[in-house]
């Protein structure tokens, strides 16, 4: 399809640029942050056409690359996109420029270091999304925790060090099970690619093992509950820039995982043990909203807030079973896992402008509290203006494309079973409630304090950052049809594989 390895350019590009900016820091911080800058925009650029040039009309891979790596062990460096994958390069490459500019000003020391991170970070996050070789995942999966961890542990708040081990040990050990996993389906299928891991022929017995090793592995990284706790400190500590990709990204490859590796892999073990995600999934929705609705940290309750989001697109994964053995076909269960998808970009430009904004508060007031703002939109009210059409985009406003993803989610649950769409649709109050109640207390009423008199409202940089975010929020949420059409033959492919028996 395209003579350029646009796959392993998009990869290997941000993190020679990174490399390079390491090389050249002696030149000085501007120096540093406009190679930075061009690197993470020229990436973007190329990434398009991966878009452009997608054929919507078929399933298989796309733009594939495959080279022997390890012919011992027959390991290939094997790349390729679908409908399912390739949204979530353009959204990496996208957020990732956005990162770039918003520690433009921000980050004073150790400027090389931090871009650098950054860089390198997106090329092996994209590296996950393209990989088709088992282990060549499990090296890009594992590789993208040394930057966050750097980013964290580094340019973080006060408690950071314990932020960024608890970040790594809770994703490093999750990670261990997947990669016995990984082994035991070589020994399955002679090789480790993914695609012939999807046509092995399994017992039920290891069949639930593997989903139980995928399930701690990838449960970890969305998050579920409850091993969820690492993601509230992470993100609390973490820079703004680290947030925004912490949130945008990283707990998407964990969202990925499923349907990459569990649905397709282990389909029996999937349809026996779907009450197990669907219990969890509601539990984050419910649960976790009541607990965003006690913060006084911003940020905290923003990263709450995304557990429970990333609770719908579980959910949306898994309703698939209950649809299928009610109506005998795949047809209805194809708008939850594409309201799923969906959803999980939306998040990615929705959480990433919450914590933006949070970052334009905290770097002129140097505080997350609640408590300490209010009557904002007196003194920031352009700034007012973006903070409140992200909020209304967070509880799923229509004409956002908060309302899009969930929209679709509850509708596929309907037609599963009333009850449980019920219990989600509960997260359009609880969702409300946490969100409109920090915004009351952060943006209007009457100016709290000198700090907040002595506020100024957003730069161009800034407006810049925020105003792009909102027209992808606004158009996503008005127009979502060119990336549903990008995924459905691939989700219709993946439902075929979910709902195929394996047992021998």
């Amino acid at each position: 399809m395209s003579e350029l390895p646009l796959l392993s350019i998009v990869i290997w590009l941000p993190i020679i640029g990174g490399l390079l900016v390491l090389a050249v820091q002696k030149a000085g911080d501007d120096a540093v942050r406009w190679l930075s800058l061009g690197v993470a925009i020229l990436t973007f650029l190329i990434s398009l056409p991966l878009f452009s040039k997608f054929d919507t009309s078929i399933y298989q891979m796309q733009f594939v690359e495959l080279h022997s790596w390890i012919p011992a062990f027959n390991i290939n460096y094997n790349l390729g996109v679908d409908g399912i994958s390739m949204p979530f390069i353009l959204l990496t490459t996208f957020i990732t420029v956005l990162t770039i500019l918003a520690g433009w000003e921000v980050i004073k020391k150790k400027t090389a270091q931090y871009m650098a991170a950054f860089l390198i970070m997106e090329g092996l996050m994209i590296g996950v999304f393209c990989a088709l070789d088992g282990v060549l995942f499990y090296v890009f999966w594992e590789a993208m925790l040394i930057p966050m961890f750097i980013i964290i542990g580094v340019w973080g708040g006060e408690n950071r060090v314990y932020a960024a081990i608890k970040f790594f040990l809770y994703t490093f050990l999750g990670s261990v099970l997947l990669l016995i996993a990984i082994i035991y389906l070589f020994f399955q299928t002679g090789n480790f690619s993914i695609l012939d891991f999807h046509d092995v022929k399994l017992t039920l017995t290891a069949q639930i093992l593997i989903f139980l090793a995928f399930l701690v592995a990838f449960g970890v990284k969305v998050p579920m509950w409850p091993v969820h706790t690492w993601l509230p400190d992470a993100h609390v500590e973490a820079p703004t820039g680290g947030s925004v990709v912490l949130a945008a990204i990283m707990l998407k490859m964990g969202a990925y995982g499923f349907v990459r590796f569990m649905l397709p892999i282990t389909p029996d073990a999937s349809s026996e043990l779907d009450w197990l995600i669907i219990s969890l999934s509601l539990i984050a929705i419910i649960y976790i909203a009541f607990v965003a609705l006690a913060q006084d940290d911003m940020k905290k309750l923003i990263a709450y807030s995304s557990i429970s989001h990333m609770g719908f697109v579980t959910l949306g994964f898994y309703i698939v079973y209950l649809i299928y053995d009610r109506t005998g076909s795949v047809a209805g269960a194809a708008m939850g896992v594409e309201g799923a998808l969906v959803q999980m970009v939306s998040h990615g430009f929705i959480s990433g402008a919450l914590f933006l904004c949070v970052g334009v508060l905290y770097d002129r007031m140097h505080s997350r509290s609640i408590s300490a703002y209010g009557g904002v939109v007196n003194t920031m009210p352009v700034f007012a203006a973006f903070f409140v059409l992200f909020a209304m985009a967070n509880i799923g406003l229509p004409g956002t494309s908060g309302f899009v993803g969930e929209f679709m989610i509850i509708l596929a649950t309907f037609k599963a079973n009333f009850w449980l769409a019920l219990l989600a649709a509960t997260t359009l109050i609880l969702g409300a409630a946490y969100t409109l109640w920090m915004v009351k207390r952060v943006i209007f009423g009457e100016v709290a304090n000198d700090q907040v008199a002595a506020l100024k409202d957003v730069n161009n940089r800034e407006f810049f950052i925020l105003g792009i975010l909102a027209i992808c929020v606004l158009w996503l949420g008005v127009y979502p049809a060119p990336l549903v059409d990008v995924m459905h033959p691939s989700v219709d492919h993946l439902l075929q594989q979910a709902v195929q028996s394996k047992l021998l």
